[in-house]
């Protein structure tokens, strides 16, 4: 699962996924958007904490990021949506999402999803 996000995937779902789970899941994904199965997320975040205990591996490209942009990759690493980093930073929604698609493109990432591991592996989460 964690190669197939670091070499792109948008998502993973579990194989009982529900098939209106499913096919929501798909327009997610088609339309730019990433996911991960409830169960799966825990895993996710489970094995990147203890990833990062061990040992960080900043992305090449975090020092091009701002500060700001910098806080916003680690409060998406932590999960936070577009709405919640608004409440976080005190800036509105779409200055959230301004930022998280400045850090996307400034990383080369393609989602969100490739995001959280850039976040953990660079130890910012």
């Amino acid at each position: 699962m964690f190669e197939a996000l670091e070499i792109g995937a948008s998502g993973f779902l579990v194989k009982n996924t529900p098939p209106p789970a499913l096919l929501a899941a798909i327009r997610t994904v088609h339309d730019g958007g990433s996911l991960l199965s409830p169960s799966v997320t825990r895993t996710v975040i489970k094995e990147l904490v203890d990833r990062k205990a061990h040992s960080h591996n900043p992305h090449p490209l975090l020092g091009t990021l701002t500060d700001r942009e910098t806080e916003v990759l680690g409060l998406v690493g932590k999960g936070l949506s577009n709405d919640e980093i608004a409440e976080e930073l005190f800036v509105s929604p779409a200055t959230a999402r301004t930022h998280v698609s400045r850090v996307m493109t400034k990383l080369h990432a393609r989602d969100r999803a490739q995001l959280v591991v850039i976040s953990y592996r660079s130890g910012l989460v």
